[in-house]
């Protein structure tokens, strides 16, 4: 951002008496629980604006090569940039721009209105050193080896009961605390908050391995009724591979898996098994398909896999997460620093927002299962019906696209406002730079014609101006998670 650009801000909205914005019976601001890519990456946003956090992971601070997420979206990749971090993994990653569904069903991806017009394949481990470094430079403070035991919350502050790796008891207050510690979050079950929903699928096959053979697409993806299978490259020779098939009795989680397995699975969902050696990971697990019915009670929210969990098809489970946790990041800053008129109206706001994304992943994920899994001659059909539409209706097939790399979710607008609020912003290039490059400094960001003396209405945290290269006359209000807050024509 220019000099210009940098003292061209203004803070509208009331700001509250900063004096008692943290009772002095805290010891931290916010406590969040979990540190997967979810966690990591709110940590980092919070500790970024100056707000006290501590972050409490049960595992040691170690960190494996082997990961179940590999993929990351064109929505994740552009919250990434606005943290200066996109850049990074992608030149660690693979991009993937074609895909290929069902022997038949081809999906461009290179059709995505993004910086980012691909699916990256970065492992899970890439995504969390990236964001744990920006958390520790930030000022994040790690509890490894500690477990949440319960909660506690009052008007003011929660309080979490902690056992450390010693075996000792301790407690942890702060303003708000978070939960992103996964499916079986201790946080969801110290809330008493139900997880409904179904074990979809069991029995999944995972398994890291060298082919012989090069798939003919990059990210290849197939199911005959009795089996199904996608294999996807990591870029260094190593390919993830994921299948089932149906059988009477699935094979528990816990039972080993053997490369034959994986091999015989392959040959039957895709044809071949391109020559499966040198595994050096194998795997089994199920799919559930779940979500929590309330992302907030009182001072504690819930993000990532201890809100929602569903099929791994289309890769959006830790995108999902990780998009929540840039929802709520920036609203917990406002709420902190007092610059949110009505705080508890605007905390409100991230369950009404993302409730609805989590319900739309599980159901479009779940989609694609049962499309692969098809096996009765009505489903069959209905999956051919599904695929030749796509194939042929570019709109329909682009808003598919949309759904699953999220660039295409949107947050519902208050009745009346304009068109565009609740859409997500695309990378303008502006006067001052590229819009995610300004969306760094955490604030929102009017974008104005030159010499406009617009004025945008109150918001919750500090503003920054920004103008259009052209002529466009149309001013835009961005949030700090590069959503339009509000716009006129």
């Amino acid at each position: 951002m220019t000099d210009r650009t940098r003292t061209d801000r203004t803070r509208t909205g009331r700001t509250a008496d900063r004096s008692n914005a943290t009772p002095a019976a805290t010891e931290t601001d916010v406590t969040v629980v979990g540190a997967g890519p979810t966690g990591l990456l709110l940590a980092g946003d919070l500790a970024a604006a100056g707000v006290r956090v501590t972050v409490v992971e049960r595992r040691p601070p170690t960190r494996s090569n082997l990961t179940r997420a590999f993929g990351v979206h064109a929505r994740t990749l552009e919250l990434l940039d606005a943290r200066d971090l996109a850049d990074e993994l992608v030149s660690k990653g693979t991009p993937i721009t074609g895909l290929r569904l069902f022997r038949r069903l081809s999906l461009d991806l290179s059709r995505l209105h993004s910086r980012f017009p691909y699916l990256l394949i970065a492992p899970q481990y890439e995504v969390e050193r990236l964001l744990e470094r920006r958390a520790r430079d930030a000022g994040v403070a790690f509890r490894y080896g500690t477990q949440l035991r319960g909660l506690r919350q009052d008007a003011g502050s929660v309080t979490a009961e902690l056992r450390e790796e010693d075996g000792g008891d301790t407690t942890l207050s702060s303003r708000y605390l978070v939960g992103t510690d996964g499916m079986r979050s201790s946080v969801r079950q110290s809330l008493g908050l139900p997880f409904p929903g179904v074990s979809a699928i069991r029995s999944i096959l995972l398994a890291d391995v060298r082919l012989s053979e090069e798939p003919e697409n990059l990210l290849t993806v197939n199911g005959t009724g009795r089996a199904f299978a996608f294999i996807a490259p990591f870029g260094d020779g190593w390919y993830r591979v994921m299948g089932w098939r149906r059988e009477g009795s699935q094979p528990p989680d816990g039972r080993p898996v053997e490369l034959d397995e994986v091999r015989d699975v392959a040959r039957q969902a895709l044809g071949t098994d391109y020559g499966m050696r040198d595994a050096r990971w194998l795997s089994r697990f199920h799919s559930d398909e779940r979500q929590v019915p309330e992302y907030r009670r009182g001072r504690v929210f819930l993000a990532g896999d201890a809100a929602h969990v569903h099929s791994p098809a289309g890769g959006q489970g830790m995108n999902t997460g990780l998009q929540d946790a840039a929802n709520l990041s920036w609203k917990l800053i406002a709420v902190l620093r007092g610059d949110a008129p009505d705080p508890e109206e605007l905390l409100d706001t991230y369950h009404s927002e993302r409730h609805p994304v989590g319900a739309q992943v599980v159901r479009s994920s779940g989609a694609i299962v049962r499309l692969a899994m098809a096996h009765s001659p009505l489903q069959r059909l209905t999956r051919a019906l599904a695929t030749s539409f796509l194939n042929t209706v570019r709109p329909a097939a682009d808003r598919a696209m949309g759904m699953i790399s999220g660039t295409g979710l949107s947050y519902r607008a208050p009745r009346g406002a304009h068109r565009l609020t609740g859409r997500r912003a695309p990378d303008l290039s502006l006067r001052e730079g590229r819009l995610y490059e300004l969306l760094r400094r955490g604030e929102f960001v009017l974008v104005t014609p030159d010499g406009a003396d617009t004025a945008p209405p109150a918001v919750p945290g500090p503003v920054s101006r920004a103008h259009w290269r052209g002529a466009d006359r149309t001013a835009l209000l961005v949030r700090p998670d590069g959503y339009i807050a509000w716009a006129t024509d």
